[in-house]
Order: structure tokens, then sequence, then C-alpha cells
């Protein structure tokens, strides 16, 4: 890239690769929104799937965040993020597209769908690690919050279209239809990174490079070390932990207790989309102003707060539909705040050869809790209901934003600190 576009950081969308990410990006997360709401109601209004039997498939879905997310982290270092991506899309491509074929045939059980979303969901640890990435390696750093973004008001379309996509699917052709558009999503995002001409700048390779466990070793010593990335593992994994809880109660709380329609629930989920939207503009604007310490607390705050309203929701469609559509908007808007906010620390005081396993760590310790939260879900809905459940797990949610504000990241100010510097080990 010239450097008279690096000058000006909205010259960040003159770049053809930069589009080229973009776009390929926007596809995959709308593969994969539609997707995560589309498996999930095929097991309940098709297969009449239990509480326990949707947390597992949940928890399958999401146990590759656990056991791959380090060695992800480990190799996108190593290797250029395009053909990370390229990869992870094909192969998702072809996993729904099996599913779609299976499902046509007859053959799309429960056992099945637990393939699926494994396969999936192994795939999308690649690529959501290598996305994170990659952007640093695209872009000079003053371009990184408005690279970011654009790359997270895509996935916020991406949050309004899917999951709108996949519910109406699914209530209205059938599950392997859905899981067809899933595929048809993911070969597009293929097609758009795999045009991205520009050689990446990899990080120096030492001449006798670690191996993969000391690499791996050295993320999690780095973000350890580190007071704010350790503070936002901490933070992440007790939100992940209670959303994907609550996330299994709320997919049985609205068809069965509020009695909402695939299409109904489908909608209920893409307000977040529209909130994410304003989410990510707001991003751009507030932490220079405000401060990122002020407005990661606040916001986590407010987004996980508004989702106590969810339990106390009774009556018809016309009631519960347009307060759960509310809620999401609020939800989706102040969670992208954080998301965007945190990268924004993230991607800042990490070094360019670090990038990859920063991310994976977070991701590990973060997300990497969700199974168990899926699990505890679907257990507490046996035990306590659906409403006493989702009322406690939303709760919990509440711990997030109290461990920020408890730490040195509710004191970081309109500027972040520069690259902390990383002990590298050669063998």
């Amino acid at each position: 890239m010239p450097d008279s576009d690096r000058s000006v950081p909205s010259s960040v969308w003159r770049d053809h690769d930069f589009r080229r990410l973009w776009a390929g990006q926007t596809a995959s997360q709308l593969g994969e929104h539609a997707s995560l709401v589309v498996l999930p109601l095929f097991a309940v209004l098709t297969l009449r799937a239990g509480a326990g039997q949707l947390g597992a498939l949940r928890a399958v879905g999401q146990a590759p965040i656990l056991l791959l997310s380090l060695f992800a982290g480990a190799w996108v270092d190593r290797w250029r993020t395009r053909t990370v991506m390229v990869l992870a899309d094909a192969g998702r491509a072809l996993a729904l597209g099996a599913a779609a074929v299976a499902g046509l045939l007859g053959g799309l059980g429960l056992p099945a769908l637990l393939v699926v979303a494994f396969a999936v969901g192994a795939l999308s640890v690649f690529f959501d690690v290598a996305y994170q990435a990659s952007l640093v390696r695209l872009v000079e750093r003053d371009q990184l919050v408005p690279g970011n973004s654009a790359l997270e008001g895509s996935r916020s379309a991406a949050q309004t279209g899917g999951p709108a996509l996949g519910g109406a699917l699914v209530s209205v052709l059938s599950a392997p239809i859905a899981a067809a558009s899933g595929a048809l999503f993911f070969a597009l995002s293929f097609l758009s990174i795999r045009r991205i001409g520009r050689r990446e700048s990899l990080p120096d390779r030492p001449e006798r490079p670690a191996r993969v466990w000391r690499r791996i070793h050295e993320g999690l010593r780095f973000v350890d070390g580190d007071t704010l990335l350790r503070t936002v593992c901490l933070a992440s994994a007790a939100f992940q932990f209670f959303f994907a809880a609550a996330m299994t109660l709320y997919l049985l709380f609205l068809p069965r207790d509020l009695h909402l329609s695939g299409t109904a629930v489908g909608l209920a989920l893409a307000a977040t989309g529209p909130g994410a939207l304003l989410g990510s503009l707001l991003a751009a604007r507030l932490p220079g102003r405000f401060g990122h310490g002020a407005v990661l607390v606040s916001a986590a705050a407010l987004g996980d707060g508004v989702f106590l309203c969810v339990p106390a929701l009774h009556g018809t469609p016309a009631v519960t539909v347009p307060a759960l559509l509310a809620v999401g908007f609020v939800f989706g808007a102040a969670g992208q705040l954080v998301n965007v906010t945190v990268m924004a620390v993230r991607q800042t005081v990490a070094p360019d050869g670090m990038q990859g396993r920063v991310a994976a760590t977070i991701n590990f310790v973060g997300m990497g809790v969700t199974p168990l939260g899926s699990l505890l879900g679907g257990f507490l809905a046996e035990v306590w209901g659906t409403r006493t459940s989702l009322l406690v797990t939303a709760a919990g949610m509440l711990l997030s934003p109290a461990l920020m504000a408890l730490s040195p990241l509710a004191r970081l100010g309109r500027t972040l600190p520069g690259p902390r510097e990383a002990v590298v080990t050669s063998a």
C-alpha cells in the first residue's frame, strides 16, 4: 500500500485487499451466525431434543475453543493468515454441505448434528484467530481502530441477517436448506479472501524455531505477565461461562415458555445486529472521549444488566417480541462496544509476533469455558426450570464488569499503552 494511503485512517477503505478481507469476513460471519441458529433450532423443533441434549449439542460445538485455540494461535503466528482463513472456509462449507445432503436423504439426526457442530466449531477457531491477527499484518497500527470498526461492523450485519435467515429457513423451508445456506456463505468467503494479493509481512522467525508447546507457553506467559490482558481473560471467562448457560436456556425459553416460532426466535436473536452496528460506530468515538476504561466498565454493566429483563417477560408474542427486540438491541450495542475496545487494547499491547498467540490465549481462557456453561444451562433447566435458571445465569454475567471495575483496566485513559516486549525462546 502506498504511504500516502497509510497517512489517513479512513484510507483503510481504499485498499482493495482490506475490502476483500472485509467482504470475506462478512460472508463468513453470516454463515457462522446462521448455522448457530439452524443447528439448535433443528434439534429443538424437529428432533424434539431435550434441555440436556441441546446443552450437549452447544457444548460439542464450543469444545474446539478449549481444545484447539492455543494450537491455532501458535500456528497462525508462523503461517499466513490468508491461507488459514481460506482452508477454514473451505472446510466449513464442506461440513455444512454434507449436513444438507444428509438431511435431504433423511439421515440428519442428533449424532450427525454433533459431528457437524464439532467440525464447524473447530474450523471456526482457526478462522477467528487468523482474522484477528490478519489486520495487524495488513494495515498500520494507526489504522487498527477504523479497521476493527469496519470488521466488527460487518460482524454486526451478520448478527442481524444470520439468525433471522437461519430461523426463517428452518421454519419456512427445512433444516437441510438452512444448512446449505451456511455452506454457500462460507464458499463466498473462501472466494473473496482467496483474492487477497498482498503478501503478508510475517514476524521474524528464529533460525531454530521453538516447538509448538514452547510457543504456546510463550503466549500464555505473555498474557499472564500483563495485567491488562490477564484481566481481559478473567472478565471474558466470567462473561462467556454465564452467557453460554443463559443462551442455552434462552433457546429453550423462547419457543417453550413464550411459545415463539422459529422465525420469531431468529428475529429476537437478530436484534443484537443493529445494536452491534451502533456499538461499532460508538467504539470509534467514545473511548477517545471518555477513556477506554470507563467505556469498558459502563458498557459491560449496561449490556449484561439488560439481560435480566428477559426472565420477567410474560404474555403473547405481540408483547414479548418487541421487548426481546429492545433487549437484544441494547445488549448488542453495549457488547459490541466492549468487543471493539477490548480488541484495540489487545492489539495495541501485543507485539506483532505475538498477536496470534495472544488472541488464541484470550479465546482459550475466555471462550474455553463455554462448553461447561452450556452444559450447566441444560442441567439447571431440568432442575429449576428455564425461567428461574435464566434469571440466575443472567445475574452471573454481571461478574464480568465487576472484575473489570476492580482492575487497572478500568483506569485506562484516552490513549493506550504501546506494545510490551515479549521474550521469545528459540528452541
